[in-house]
């Protein structure tokens, strides 16, 4: 995940959509529900190209994940060579990243707080410490917190405050042991986030 240190809420009016996934951004967007600046209004009112609609789009999943531009072809070539539906495979393989699924199972408040727990090395996959975010977890995997008092703490507390707990459907979460697992890859309509991956094969495709 690529560190944003702009205003987010700005990001999250100019898409029109709760990518951050935090409730105080709902808030934000039935406050103020166009685009960001001086001409916000009417820029809601302008009417995107094709194009424009692709970008807008790749734009939007490539925030959601923290991805910067090479990171992201990267992973949408590996989606293309894989066997199936590439859109599901792209979204698939973002899902599936370390630092979300933590997110996902609640260990982190946010997926860049999640991917800072990952790069501080408080967490194990399969018993062994992994500080790379963008590893890929796969089904069979089990994610756990390093059996140190501060590592344990700060889980703890993140498990407490997040304010956007759901439980994936492909995760089972063990808050006391502080651990999860990874019971399966999730199917698309299990992957709550709202893309329409098909302009951003589009936008490749030229």
């Amino acid at each position: 995940m690529a560190k944003f240190t702009g205003p987010k809420g700005k990001l999250v009016r100019r898409f029109g959509s709760n990518i951050f996934d935090s409730p105080k951004y709902d808030r934000l967007l039935e406050r103020k529900n166009h685009p960001p600046g001086q001409h916000g209004d009417k820029q809601q009112r302008r009417k995107l190209s094709d194009y424009g609609l692709q970008l807008l789009e790749k734009q939007k999943l490539k925030s959601c994940y923290g991805l910067l531009e090479k990171q992201f072809r990267r992973t949408f070539d590996r989606a293309s060579q894989q066997k199936g539906i590439t859109g599901d495979n792209l979204l698939r393989l973002l899902e599936t990243r370390l630092d979300n699924t933590v997110f996902r199972a609640g260990f982190g408040t946010t997926r860049m707080q999640a991917r800072q727990l990952i790069n501080h090395g408080h967490l194990q996959v399969n018993g062994r410490r992994v500080t790379i975010p963008s590893f890929q977890v796969k089904s069979g995997d089990v994610v756990s917190v390093r059996n140190t008092e501060k590592s344990r703490q700060l889980v703890a507390k993140n498990i407490l405050s997040s304010p956007r707990f759901q439980q994936p459907n492909w995760v089972e979460v063990s808050s006391e042991k502080q651990q999860f697992a990874v019971q399966r890859l999730p199917a698309r309509d299990e992957i709550n986030v709202d893309i329409n991956e098909q302009l951003i094969i589009e936008l490749y495709s030229k």
